[in-house]
């Protein structure tokens, strides 16, 4: 049983869009094959070979991203609250151990991005705040040790 993806609207809608951006790419690929094809001998052909290896990673980027599909569940903005901090929430933390502030959106897996502030949920750090309402302080287990965060605000 493959696990669940949890995505965001637009998350899914990217994801879709990937998905059909890869599949476009199956006529390129073919004919890539076909014009190789043509020149002969495939056994030293190298051309043949690139364009073979190229279709088997589109399958492959293909398939993951139809399990992804398949198996998505997406969060509904609207039922998230701010009382305390859930999956879709925007975050504002303060880092005890560093004394610095940092804000970001805790999101499934798929759509994390660090430098764009989106932190999945099955983070140490995320995995400390979820559940947690403003004014808190939580512990977060890192490689690194243990880190402590303030919630100083949780919004949508």
């Amino acid at each position: 049983m493959s696990e669940v993806h949890y995505l965001s609207q637009e998350g899914l809608e990217n994801l879709k869009k990937e998905l059909a951006e890869a599949i476009a790419q199956r006529p390129v690929i073919a004919a890539a094959i076909a014009e190789a094809r043509e020149k002969g001998d495939l056994s030293e052909n190298a051309e043949y070979e690139s364009a073979r290896e190229a279709q088997g990673l589109l399958e492959l980027k293909i398939a993951r991203l139809q399990d992804t599909l398949i198996n998505a569940k997406v969060v509904d903005g609207s039922a998230i609250g701010t009382d305390k901090v859930q999956m879709l929430n925007k975050v504002k933390v303060e880092n005890l151990s560093a004394g610095q502030v940092m804000e970001f959106t805790i999101v499934g897996e798929k759509e994390a991005d660090f430098s764009q502030g989106r932190l999945a949920a099955t983070t140490p750090i995320a995995k400390a705040l979820l559940g947690h309402a403003k004014g808190e302080t939580v512990e977060a287990r890192v490689p690194s040790g243990i880190l402590k965060f303030k919630i100083l605000d949780i919004s949508l």
